[in-house]
């Protein structure tokens, strides 16, 4: 089994050395090298080049909490490295963690036998019960290590102080303020959006620089800004903003109503395109062309071809489950 060393970029000891020292050191010792949080490694994607034409037959993997830092290195990496996504967890993988029972994947949830396919998971689990413990701290495997709140909130910190920086710069205090100012407001508001001008008044902030640190915070996966059109300006908030990590409404014990949307542009985002719908009197998201509303148990559907129930097991009709979206991945 190859034996690969691993080491955080983060880590202050390894630059009690030039890196590219160290590295070759390691890999003429190991069988490759594991670099994570690799965006603190001052021009790593020049590293990570000459340290695969020198050592070709090692093993070197990079991870990065940003998947836009690993995208813009592999620009310059010329087809060296594969990029492999790895999205937080989904309702399926935290009841195997949680009951080692590997249930079946349902990737398409308006699959016309989304009926049978629920019945064979409820068979299996309650699966409400485990959705309820999932929203509150199920997308993450380090909820086994206890403190969830704690070490989600450390989470956020790191990604306002440590990885927006990364794209943007050095940021001075009042745009820290603003950042946190859109999360607390993200949490706690009952439309899921934010005034520019009120922000920009506020903060003493020009709306261009608002603009681009909503795109940081999209950037590095802190929020999701769903927008109405695929085409829109350089810079927009987009018609709504959810947190990118549902769980973080629980953490933040934040408005219950938008961490059903929330999720649901979460489970979808990676199957197809999420959009806002123009016309919010006839339904809340559009998928792949198809309408979506959203809701609680009673939720009617307007004039969407599916309502997106929360707090119910079984399907009728065009009723989506909210946890069936969970089952994705």
């Amino acid at each position: 089994m190859p034996v690969l060393f691993y080491i955080s970029a983060d880590d202050p000891i390894i630059y009690t050395v030039p890196f590219q020292q160290l590295a070759q050191y390691i890999l003429v010792n190991y069988d490759g090298l594991i670099i994570d949080e690799v965006h603190y490694l001052k021009d790593w994607s020049l590293h990570v080049k000459s340290l695969h034409d020198s050592f070709p037959n090692k093993k070197i993997w990079l991870s990065d909490s940003s998947s836009v830092v690993l995208r813009k290195g592999v620009v310059d990496l010329s087809r060296r490295f594969v990029v492999h996504n790895l999205p937080l967890m989904s309702l399926r993988e935290y009841i195997y963690f949680e009951t080692g029972k590997e249930l079946p994947q349902i990737p398409d949830p308006f699959d016309k036998r989304f009926t049978e396919l629920a019945i064979e998971v409820l068979k299996q689990v309650d699966v409400l019960k485990y959705f309820r413990d999932y929203r509150e701290h199920g997308t993450r495997p380090f909820y086994k290590e206890g403190n969830f709140k704690e070490r989600m909130s450390n989470v956020i910190e790191k990604s306002i102080y440590a990885d927006i920086p990364y794209f943007l710069g050095q940021l001075m205090d009042n745009h820290l303020g603003v950042m946190r100012a859109i999360i607390s407001h993200l949490a706690f508001s009952k439309i899921p959006t934010v005034n520019v001008e009120a922000m920009c008044r506020d903060w003493n902030l020009g709306k261009e620089k608002l603009y681009r640190l909503l795109w940081a915070m999209e950037g590095i996966g802190l929020i999701n800004l769903v927008r109405k059109t695929r085409i829109e300006k350089p810079y927009s908030k987009g018609a709504k903003i959810f947190f990118a990590d549902p769980a973080i409404y629980s953490v933040l014990e934040g408005e219950t109503a938008n961490f059903r949307e929330a999720f649901v542009v979460f489970a979808l985002k990676r199957a197809g395109d999420v959009f806002a719908e123009k016309d919010e009197t006839k339904a809340d998201l559009i998928f792949n062309n198809i309408r979506l509303e959203t809701g609680g148990s009673n939720k009617k559907p307007k004039e969407a071809d599916y309502v997106i129930r929360d707090d119910i097991d079984l399907p009728v009709r065009n009723v989506i489950l909210v946890w069936l979206l969970g089952m994705g991945w």
